[in-house]
């Protein structure tokens, strides 16, 4: 018996640093949201546990030990010896979660397959603070290291065209050229779901400057996206993947299609935010 999970693109629509612990780990504020394509994770029991990767993306991620899958198995007792098969179809490195959201898919296929429960959320952020929130698929507000997960509320219904210049990049990186480590908090997510585009223009990822300071190609990819007149264009997580709203699936594809047309090597996304 195999279980195939899936593992949504994840995008921050919006990421606020707001401190540094004493443990050198930031504190975030981040609404999340996903969108309906990326990748799958197919597990089935087996006499050992191993990982296959497969799909376009499959060069881009070398079998290695410390992988996020087989981290993510190791947390299941020692006699849950497990195949995987992930399909491997996101950028690696690319700020939209594709390692956290494998992992997140890994734990609740394992949890079916083997008839256990989910490992808790202090084991879970133990793998990558992208990790508890990509446990679910709705639009969440996400604070702390990661840990603390909340609904975000009356979100509208909204279409996203990803876009990636086929630039990896490291987060440890970004977050060390990040200039302030304390910036101001997000504001209250808007009660009515009217409200919501114009709450989330006056947001901020915090991270965006710094990772065009590294990767100046990203200012590239946002102007392109900007050139097809969206709600809002702005960065996800620590890069490079960048992200643009539209009110229809039609416009999400035609921005895709353009895009992709003029800049052949980036890789282009697009899809329904799941809410």
């Amino acid at each position: 018996m195999a279980i195939r999970r899936s593992a949504a693109a994840k995008i921050n629509l919006c990421l606020h640093v707001v401190g540094q612990r004493d443990d050198g780990l930031h504190d975030l504020q981040s609404a999340v949201a996903f969108l309906d394509c990326g990748e799958w994770v197919e597990v089935r029991k087996s006499g050992r546990t191993q990982l296959n990767i497969l799909g376009p993306k499959a060069a881009e991620l070398p079998r290695q030990d410390d992988n996020l899958i087989l981290k993510a198995a190791a947390l299941f007792p020692r006699h849950c010896q497990t195949d995987i098969r992930l399909h491997k179809t996101m950028p690696v490195a690319s700020g939209i979660g594709g390692g956290s959201a494998d992992a997140a898919a890994t734990l609740h296929a394992m949890a079916a397959l083997w008839d256990l429960p989910l490992p808790d959320v202090a084991a879970q952020v133990l793998l990558g603070a992208d990790v508890p929130v990509c446990m679910g698929r709705s639009p969440v507000l996400m604070q702390g290291i990661g840990a603390q997960i909340s609904p975000l509320g009356d979100v509208p219904a909204l279409f996203a065209c990803l876009v990636n210049p086929g630039r990896g990049l490291s987060t440890a990186r970004v977050f060390e050229q990040l200039a302030s480590k304390s910036n101001p908090p997000l504001e209250p997510p808007p009660p009515a779901a009217r409200e919501f585009c114009a709450w989330l223009k006056r947001q901020r990822n915090d991270l965006q400057a710094p990772a065009l300071a590294a990767e100046p190609m990203i200012a590239d990819v946002l102007e392109a996206l900007a050139a097809q007149a969206p709600l809002l264009a702005r960065m996800s997580g620590s890069g490079a993947t960048c992200f643009a709203l539209f009110e229809s699936l039609a416009a999400a594809q035609d921005c895709a299609s353009t895009i992709q047309a003029n800049q052949r090597d980036w890789w282009v996304a697009s899809g329904a935010l799941l809410i």
